[in-house]
């Protein structure tokens, strides 16, 4: 089977960079023809170490070239750059001639299905179904946001098959007929926690999505009580938000306790030498840092954002889920963690079983049977 995958880039440390590179490296190792395409990787080398089994084409369209320019000349030059991807993806389609092309959204998203190149079409959505609107923005920019939400419902229609990450999602789709489930797999790390070292960790893009001036706020209660001395916070990622982030830290007198780390390549390192992952998500569409950090055996604080935890944190058992936005009670159950060392640990053990739920087998079977149903219709 020949499958091709639509991403922007895939110089960036993230997941959805990740759980391709996971993906594409057992399809190919299981004798399929991968193919990945990308629009702005303008020459710079994927993060991760890709197969060389898998071919890698960049169309050179560069949207993100475009991203500090006014609106006025943004809108004619996106416009024009759409024109160039379709023309330009259509062309690479027809030759390769694919059984499956999947875009990974937004990009082609608004054009591949009507490409006519003979391959089955899907949609990968790593979000969630609020994901435009959970800025809650204002004024006409809040309004495209409301409008462009409405619409993604209609888009996802056009598709041969839609594939949200949890149920939960599912739901907030209202089950389109074309839809199914199919979660990120959770990979054994190499290195496991004893939960004994007093470190709390949080990883990923430093924007809102992943809330990490919350956690900084929460981290500034945690600190007030005796139960922290010793204990500290590292956060792992880069983003627009760097600078901001940095300055809470020195404004609240936390720069002995906390620390913004640059991405690392040895995530599972760093995962074996802290005892609590503290994620503090705005939202999410399936938290690949959260079953990672439970495969190497950390037990998890988290918000019950949308969507993630509740499809795969067991309340009290290898997680503790946290109403959203109650900073208090987040520091409670850190705090609560902290000072319970049997439990933190008995916790941490039960996280490891995450890798049998989500295990890569099962999830990539899923992928297999999709992709044999449609080319099979």
């Amino acid at each position: 089977m020949k499958i091709v995958y639509c991403h922007c880039s895939l110089y960036n440390p993230g997941g959805m960079e990740r759980v391709l590179l996971n993906k594409v490296k057992w399809l190919s190792e299981a004798g399929h023809e991968v193919v990945v395409v990308t629009t702005d990787q303008q020459l710079r080398p994927p993060f991760y170490n890709f197969p060389e089994s898998v071919r890698m084409i960049d169309l050179d369209i560069n949207y993100s070239l475009d991203n500090d320019k006014p609106l006025f000349k943004r809108i004619p030059s996106y416009l024009h750059k759409r024109r160039l991807h379709r023309r330009r993806l259509t062309e690479l389609l027809m030759r390769e001639q694919a059984d499956i092309t999947v875009s990974l959204y937004p990009s082609e998203s608004s054009f591949i299905p009507k490409i006519k190149d003979g391959s089955k079409k899907v949609l990968e959505l790593h979000f969630n179904r609020f994901f435009r609107i959970q800025y809650g923005r204002k004024g006409l920019i809040g309004l495209i946001d409301r409008y462009r939400s409405r619409q993604d419902e209609k888009l996802a229609r056009k598709f041969d098959s839609f594939v949200v990450l949890t149920e939960e999602d599912m739901n907030y789709w209202r089950n389109q007929p074309n839809m199914s489930a199919i979660p990120n797999a959770a990979l054994p790390m190499p290195l496991k926690s004893d939960c004994a070292a007093k470190r709390v960790i949080a990883v990923g893009r430093l924007d809102f999505q992943k809330g990490f001036d919350r956690l900084i706020d929460i981290w500034e209660l945690v600190k007030k009580d005796k139960v922290s001395e010793g204990w500290s916070l590292d956060i792992f990622g880069q983003g627009e938000w760097c600078e901001k982030l940095n300055a809470m830290i020195v404004k609240k007198g936390l720069t002995d306790s906390a620390k913004i780390n640059a991405p690392t390549g040895n995530i599972a390192r760093e995962y074996a030498g802290s005892s609590i992952l503290a994620m503090t998500s705005n939202y999410e569409g399936f938290p690949m840092v959260m079953i990672e950090a439970m495969s190497a055996g950390l037990p998890v604080v988290t918000f019950d954002y949308k969507c993630g935890p509740r499809d795969i944190i067991t309340p009290d058992t290898d997680g503790i889920i946290i109403k959203e936005g109650d900073l208090e009670s987040f520091a409670d159950a850190i705090l609560l963690l902290m000072s319970d060392n049997e439990r933190r640990q008995q916790m941490g053990r039960a996280a490891t079983t995450v890798v049998n739920r989500y295990s890569e087998e099962r999830v990539m079977n899923q992928w297999i049977s999709l992709f044999e149903r449609l080319t099979y219709q």
